[in-house]
């Protein structure tokens, strides 16, 4: 049944893609070149919806399935497709008509609101090495939010050049359901395994030279989704297993972090864009588009193994790769300017210390 399900979903992805190009066309979804832009043509953007339906299409055809066995939740399955149907609806308003960045994120905390409290989905409590247990009591819906809004913008950041987002998207899916099998977890396998396939069939049309893009409408659902399951497989475990996800998604999540280190240091706002993403200092340095999201690729599947090593090492050898993994990225970050050209901490370190 799950292989029928993941067919279905990747057939579906491939077919229904070139018809919601043309329904993009037909209500104005179309993404106009500007400065920010590295794209030269009209293009349309409403390719997550293909995404959306080809997901659901795979869902409806495992659930029958799911709800017979032990693995997830009738609730937690409703509150993620009902999070994600409010989620779509915001994205595709957004591609038509490019609403304000508060209504956006109306639209994404309603979403983030109804896993929480309809699927009960929330980050209760950590064991943290060498301290014990960590209650988050009160804190536990506000910090569940947070994650889920936070991670749903991270991707939405990085979807700046053909195929980026949705291959970043579907290799973190992938780590995810690897994680899942590993941890016996079905619901999220499968869900996680579905939504990748129907994420992979829509490269076929988006890796570059893209014929079209994803929008906020697949953007803001991947995000979302990723968001959802990496709570999914978990939550309320050791501290070690909340790091995975983090992990993960190093990609989005250290982008973000940047942008926010880099706009602060600029004294700007830190929801103002620019042109100095992660694809963007890449671009900048020489590489081409294609070399550039291959790159890129690379490193989210260098995260997603780190995560998988992660989960199997000992305390002291988790702390030991967080150190690594940290200091390796600092460390590129420094050397193509990600927080700004001037920001070179460690660098200038090492040169003081070396002389």
């Amino acid at each position: 049944m799950i292989y029928v399900s993941l067919i279905a979903a990747f057939v579906a992805s491939i077919l229904l893609t070139p018809l919601v190009k043309r329904l993009a066309f037909r209500i104005g979804a179309v993404d106009a070149p500007n400065y920010r832009k590295v794209h030269a043509r009209i293009m349309p953007r409403l390719g997550g919806l293909a995404i959306f339906l080809a997901f659901i299409i795979g869902v409806t055809i495992l659930y029958s399935f799911l709800v017979h066995t032990k693995h997830g939740s009738n609730e937690a399955l409703l509150a993620i497709i009902i999070g994600a149907c409010i989620i779509v609806i915001t994205g595709v308003i957004d591609d038509m008509r490019e609403i304000s960045a508060k209504a956006k994120m109306l639209g994404q905390l309603v979403a983030a609101l109804i896993v929480v409290f309809v699927g009960g989905i929330e980050i209760e409590m950590v064991n943290l090495p060498f301290l014990g247990t960590l209650d988050f009591g009160l804190l536990s819906i506000p910090l569940t939010i947070i994650w889920i809004i936070g991670i749903t913008n991270a991707i939405n950041l990085i979807d700046g050049l053909d195929g980026l987002a949705a291959g970043v998207s579907t290799i973190a899916l992938i780590t995810l359901a690897v994680m899942a099998f590993i941890m016996s977890n079905v619901f999220v396998l499968a869900l996680a395994a579905i939504l990748a396939v129907a994420s992979l069939g829509f490269l076929f049309y988006n890796f570059h030279p893209a014929k079209i893009f994803m929008g906020d409408t697949g953007a803001l659902f991947l995000g979302f989704m990723i968001s959802v399951l990496a709570l999914l497989g978990f939550k309320n475990i050791t501290f070690v297993a909340l790091i995975i996800p983090i992990i993960i998604l190093g990609v989005p999540i250290s982008d973000t972090f940047f942008a926010i280190v880099r706009r602060v240091r600029m004294k700007k706002k830190w929801s103002d864009p620019d042109k100095s993403h992660l694809h963007h200092r890449l671009l900048d340095m020489g590489f081409t588009h294609r070399q550039t999201v291959l790159i890129i690729y690379g490193i989210a599947v260098m995260f997603g193994l780190a995560a998988i090593i992660f989960s199997m090492a000992k305390v002291w050898g988790a702390i030991l790769l967080v150190a690594v993994i940290l200091t390796a990225i600092e460390i590129f970050v420094e050397v193509i300017g990600l927080a700004g050209k001037n920001y070179k901490p460690l660098l200038n370190f090492v040169r003081i210390f070396s002389k």
